[in-house]
């Protein structure tokens, strides 16, 4: 696939993804017991694995979000990017399929700032999507250390 995307929009959309993700994964780091018992309520994992992902997956979205603001190992961090949010939409999705109502824990893991799953959870996740294909698919490739070859 050729690339086609270049300058202000590329540079925007890894400030806004890396910064999206640096924002989501502070309240989840600074509470891992709060984000695992949202981790459980969508009943994806196995019993017991809720804690490990409660732990790794804030300090992945937190390395995402520096490595793409900084423009360090970018794509690398996009394809983690992109890994994530299909995770984050295929439990999303599923809990509404299966008819659970519970917090997303996307940005906030304490129950009073929390927002309820839905379709604008899966949408605003498509969108992140889509800023990380811009940035995947830049035809330059500025303001960034350790570039892969074309």
């Amino acid at each position: 696939m050729s690339q086609y995307f270049r300058g202000p929009l590329v540079l925007a959309s890894r400030l806004i993804l890396g910064g999206v993700f640096i924002y989501a994964s502070i309240d989840k780091i600074i509470n891992p017991g709060d984000f695992a018992k949202i981790v459980g309520n969508y009943h994806v994992l196995p019993f017991g694995l809720e804690n490990l992902m409660a732990i790794v997956l804030p300090w992945l979205e937190l390395i995402a979000g520096i490595c793409l603001i900084i423009g360090v190992m970018v794509d690398g961090s996009t394809i983690l990017v992109v890994l994530m949010n299909i995770v984050f939409i295929f439990a999303i999705t599923q809990a509404l399929a299966r008819g659970i109502s519970i917090e997303c824990g996307c940005f906030s893991v304490s129950s009073d700032a929390g927002s309820a799953i839905g379709i604008k959870t899966i949408l605003r996740d498509i969108g992140y999507l889509f800023l990380a294909y811009i940035v995947y698919h830049r035809k330059d490739r500025k303001i960034e250390f350790f570039p892969k070859s074309i």
